[in-house]
């Protein structure tokens, strides 16, 4: 609720300029006559105040000195006791209204995480009865039914129909995604088209949604380091504050024989600016401001001690499959050889392709149709598992089609050196070479490449240029891992790592390293992302394992999250320097002039609520960074 649309906040603001405003006529020689005032603004400190002065007391009667609430009731006491009716009310409304807006800005920046809980499906349309069910009580495999506009109750695939969903509060991504049979949908997203029927293929309790908003909720208690040492600060500050109080009371009357209610006053105007909401404030709101806006940007951050680990990056280890690249061959060399057209060498490669499953015949099909050349008709398929592949082309006059690794095709045709270095020279690019013959020798020979993923050189750039060093883990070969490294300027390169090697590479970062991050997306990444100072998962493409383990997911498995992330986690931390700063600089000040002998409660008062108002409204403009 926005606080001018809440009645409570509405009445609390008009009990302040009421106070206020009595405060100014006292001021100004125009006081409430006696009886009355006391009666008056006892009523007002009461009706808006009574639970503060309750949990004071019952901190007195517990001897918990620690308590904010105690040091307001010794400051009512002492300004009642004093004469000063209006500085009471003051006092107090001025606090609950710091409480409610520290509520409020808490509140605030956890909205964009509490909308999750409240867009949450709740049941879900069966096909085969139309009836509808509890989506707790809906079996994997489940076919269930999603009109338009309808959200999608469960994580599932699509057997029936096509439409675009809108995937923001999963992915982050605004624009609405074509899907079609065979697509998978998240639980949460909004079928925003057509009619569609969706075979489940995870529990309720298992989607992706239901992770999100389990691990959001779990997040809070992964308190930021700054947010632990100023609460364990506070829990010590306040007990210091009451005994300088007394102090300042005890050492000018009965040492230096002064006036007793001069020095009360000073001391209630030193527990006034003294208290301190200002700095248990300046991390929470930050952290959960800074946060709120990750999980609008599509990225789910399981903690504020993650997004400072995230601000304090000094390397970034990286997997390469399906993290830096897309984790699916693509064409990159098309070497015809002996006279072979490139449309000739494609067409009659893909047209014995066309009956493998295989990624590798999958890619070469999909690149010979790219160019527009139609992969040949072909029959009599017959796959050598692990070599190769033969058929007979009905289209080139040398019928018989030989596909395949070149050991494979050397036992049938004669191989020659040009060849053999073409292959060799593949092969230390990273390449896989798929050797193909039709006739006499090598017609030709197509490499293969895992597609480095279109943002990865722009992200790697930003993370170096914030003095992160960047660092590749991985499993595939080592030629391949290097190949990638060089496309990206990464210098230090480590492949053919099984997952406990990948684990052992990050524990030896983290001795030279005090703040190591690692980022991948499948099962095998998940031990080096658990030893890692902070694991960042891709969400979307990531396995259930890795984004379980990691402390980060990026949900839609863009690299260039990762530098937005470091430059929040330091916007927040540097918010977070200040807000404590200021803070603490102001009451400085008025401790000073507490001590002194010349602070005024009145002033006292606006400098702590001021503080604070400033502090949660500079704070919640993390929300906005970019």
């Amino acid at each position: 609720m926005k606080p001018f649309k809440d009645p409570a906040f509405i009445l609390l603001f008009a009990a302040v300029i009421a106070a206020l405003a009595l405060e100014f006529l006292s001021l100004v020689g125009m006081d409430i006559p006696e009886p009355y005032s006391p009666f008056i603004f006892g009523a007002l400190i009461l009706g808006f105040g009574y639970q503060v002065l309750w949990n004071g007391l019952k901190a007195l009667i517990k001897l918990r000195f620690s308590s904010i609430n105690l040091l307001m009731l010794l400051a009512v006491i002492a300004a009642f006791y004093l004469g000063e009716y209006p500085e009471a009310a003051v006092v107090i409304v001025l606090y609950v209204l710091g409480e409610y807006l520290e509520e409020f800005g808490i509140e605030r920046s956890k909205s964009t995480l509490a909308g999750l809980v409240s867009r949450s499906p709740k049941t879900a349309m069966l096909r085969e009865s139309g009836q509808t069910a509890l989506i707790e009580d809906v079996a994997v495999g489940t076919v269930i039914a999603v009109r338009p506009g309808e959200l999608i109750p469960l994580d599932g695939r699509i057997v029936s129909g096509e439409t675009t969903v809108d995937e923001a509060m999963i992915t982050g991504e605004p624009i609405p995604k074509d899907k079609h049979p065979g697509d998978l949908l998240f639980a949460g997203t909004i079928n925003k088209e057509s009619y569609i029927e969706i075979e489940t293929t995870k529990k309720s309790e298992d989607s992706t949604f239901a992770r999100i908003v389990r691990l959001t909720f779990e997040a809070r208690a992964n308190k930021a380091p700054t947010q632990q040492f100023i609460q364990k600060f506070s829990s010590i500050y306040t007990p210091v504050v009451l005994v300088l109080a007394l102090l300042l009371v005890l050492v000018p009357v009965f040492v230096f024989k002064q006036d007793f209610d001069h020095w009360l006053l000073q001391a209630v105007s030193l527990l006034v600016i003294a208290c301190p909401c200002a700095l248990v404030i300046s991390t929470p709101v930050a952290i959960y401001a800074a946060m709120g806006n990750a999980s609008a940007q599509g990225i789910l951050i399981k903690g504020g001690k993650y997004l400072e680990a995230m601000a304090r990056l000094q390397v970034l280890a990286l997997d390469k499959t399906r993290t830096l690249t897309y984790g699916k061959p693509v064409v990159s060399d098309i070497i015809p050889l002996n006279g072979t057209s490139r449309e000739e060498l494609l067409a009659c490669a893909s047209g014995a392709e066309v009956f493998s499953e295989h990624p590798l015949a999958e890619a070469i099909v999909e690149a010979s149709r790219r160019e527009g050349f139609e992969p040949h008709s072909a029959e009599a398929y017959k796959s050598v598992p692990g070599k190769g592949a033969t058929a007979k082309c009905l289209v080139c006059e040398d019928e018989t089609i030989y596909v395949g690794k070149l050991a494979f095709i050397r036992e049938h045709q004669h191989v020659s050196p040009e060849a053999e270095l073409l292959v060799e020279k593949l092969s230390s690019e990273g390449k896989t070479s798929v050797v193909i013959s039709f006739g006499d020798g090598v017609a030709g020979i197509i490499g293969l490449t895992d597609e480095l993923k279109t943002d990865s050189p722009q992200a790697v750039s930003e993370i170096n240029a914030l003095g992160v060093e960047t660092i590749i883990l991985s499993g595939d070969n080592q030629h391949a891992a290097a190949f990638i490294a060089s496309q990206l300027g990464i210098t230090e390169v480590y492949g053919n790592l099984l997952p406990e090697e990948k684990a052992a590479c990050v524990e030896k970062l983290l001795r030279r390293y005090k703040h190591v991050g690692m980022v991948g997306d499948g099962i095998n990444d998940a031990p080096a992302l658990a030893r890692s100072t902070v694991g960042i998962a891709m969400g979307a493409a990531g396995s259930d394992t890795a984004i379980e383990t990691a402390n980060v997911a990026l949900m839609q498995d863009k690299l260039l999250q990762i530098p937005f992330l470091v430059r929040l986690g330091r916007a927040a931390l540097r918010r977070i320097r200040i807000n404590t700063i200021g803070a603490i600089a102001v009451k400085l000040v008025f401790i000073a002039l507490a001590f002194s002998g010349y602070s005024q409660l009145v002033l006292a008062i606006a400098a702590d609520v001021g503080v604070t108002l400033v502090v949660i409204l500079l704070s919640l403009r993390l929300m906005k960074f970019r």
